[in-house]
């Protein structure tokens, strides 16, 4: 990704968690990006791939965020996993998911589709393999999409819940 790309998406990443997808045109999206409108679509041709190349974008800051650094840390690996959960839907999810948000406002999407179960489980293969629980990727998931979807509802509350589910699946 060239620096053109990586300013649209970090952009449009950011347009769509402030404002939905629903409400915004391209133009709105247009001045996000801060490109003109040739640019925006030389890069993403369709409000589609401007919402594709926003959860690209956002499925790798999560997972960066999640678990680059768990070997640097003193704690142990599934507190400091919970942590970085609990971190990144304080700061960039406090209303849920983006992808499902996504999925929603585009039902008949197969690109968002695809690209939220694509997300999904390339998470709960991360988690099983940093908290040692393979063979447990669907429970992950299970407990990592309740923990998301549950957030704007309990909050911390639910991260707790979600860690203890986590320490009994061994």
């Amino acid at each position: 990704m060239n620096k053109t790309q990586e300013k649209i998406a970090s952009a449009l990443e950011t347009a769509f968690a402030q404002h939905g997808f629903a409400e915004q045109g391209v133009d709105a999206l247009k001045e996000a990006t801060g490109v003109s409108l040739r640019t925006l679509y030389k890069y993403c041709p369709s409000k589609e791939a401007m919402i594709v190349t926003a959860l690209e974008y956002r499925h790798t800051r999560y997972l960066s965020t999640i678990f680059n650094s768990l070997n640097d840390s003193d704690i142990p690996i599934a507190e400091h996993v919970f942590s970085q959960i609990e971190f990144w839907m304080n700061k960039y999810a406090p209303s849920g998911c983006l992808f499902h948000n996504a999925v929603a406002a585009y039902p008949n999407s197969e690109a968002l589709s695809e690209l939220l179960t694509r997300h999904k489980f390339e998470v709960a293969n991360r988690l099983a393999n940093a908290l040692d629980l393979k063979g447990y990727e669907d429970e992950l998931l299970l407990i990592h999409e309740g923990l998301m979807q549950s957030w704007p509802l309990l909050g911390k509350k639910s991260l707790i819940i979600a860690q203890k589910l986590a320490s009994e699946c061994r």
